[in-house]
């Protein structure tokens, strides 16, 4: 009786539902771009450009300030946004062009992300403690503003990544055959680089620009080990994120734990969970097929 009353509380509260239709989005929409970003090894790309998205989040604070807006942080996520899509192009070009390896623009991203973040932070009249909870994630402070922000970031994310599926699963799956098929690669390459900003664009409120690239590809992961087509992984990974957003989410009005960290050790632990039962769902299948 007292859990079915805390849950209507938390249900009634204006600050959870907030947050509840935040987290749906993220654990839906960013498997889509995770699958995209798995499928052409740049596992890691979320996390460079989740660094430079803290420089744009600073250069928020920074306009905020210039401006003398009461809130000084209200410009901090359409300033990430800003900044999350100039990095993902600037990456994606630098790559394309073959002047310097993908691992080392990322490196410049990682850096040059915190350090322009950390000194423009100051410049605002803020501190580096301001940028906490946009680095590890920060769901009581989420506004009305935030959730109209990220509904249509959600919305950019699950149309272009859904409505364009086949022509992205050939741009990923190989780059050389889409050209030869008369796919336009190179808008393709930038398109899915800006997603991938959107997506840390609307994840960092959630998770945290560190831990951001894990809800894009640990949901990815597990379905990998369970299904075999891109279809049904990705549909799986969108199931997988939205529960254990929703999940972690929920233990946190509970118990005064980091809802990004929670939820990120939530997936993990169905990645570990997956990861054994796998073997036995192959060899029931084996079973299966060798008496049919």
């Amino acid at each position: 009786m007292e859990f079915w009353q805390t849950l209507q509380t938390m249900l009634g509260s204006p600050l959870m539902q907030r947050a509840l239709v935040i987290a749906v989005l993220v654990g839906v929409a960013a498997p889509v771009m995770g699958t995209y970003l798995v499928q052409r090894r740049l596992a890691l790309l979320g996390d460079g450009i989740g660094h430079i998205a803290l420089t744009g989040v600073a250069m928020g604070w920074l306009a905020g300030s210039a401006a003398g807006l009461a809130t000084h942080d209200v410009l901090a996520v359409p300033g990430a946004v800003v900044a999350a899509v100039v990095g993902a192009i600037l990456i994606e070009v630098v790559r394309e062009r073959g002047r310097t390896s993908a691992d080392v623009a990322l490196a410049l991203l990682f850096y040059g992300g915190i350090a322009g973040g950390v000194l423009l932070i100051g410049v605002a009249g803020g501190t580096s403690a301001n940028l906490t909870g946009y680095l590890f994630g920060s769901i009581a402070t989420v506004t009305g503003l935030d959730v109209w922000l990220s509904v249509g970031l959600a919305a950019v994310i699950l149309g272009v990544g859904l409505g364009l599926r086949p022509a992205l699963f050939a741009l990923c799956h190989d780059e050389e055959f889409a050209r030869a098929s008369g796919l336009p690669a190179r808008a393709l390459n930038i398109l899915v680089a800006v997603l991938a900003a959107l997506t840390v664009s609307v994840s960092m409120r959630v998770v945290g620009v560190l831990l951001v690239s894990a809800i894009m590809i640990v949901p990815v992961a597990v379905a990998q080990l369970l299904t075999h087509s891109f279809r049904t992984t990705m549909a799986l990974a969108m199931g997988i994120g939205a529960a254990v957003s929703v999940a972690g989410l929920a233990i946190t009005y509970y118990q005064p734990l980091s809802p990004g960290a929670t939820i990120v050790v939530l997936a993990i632990g169905v990645y570990a969970l997956a990861a054994a039962a796998a073997p036995l769902l192959g060899r029931r299948r084996t079973a299966r097929a060798a008496v049919s």
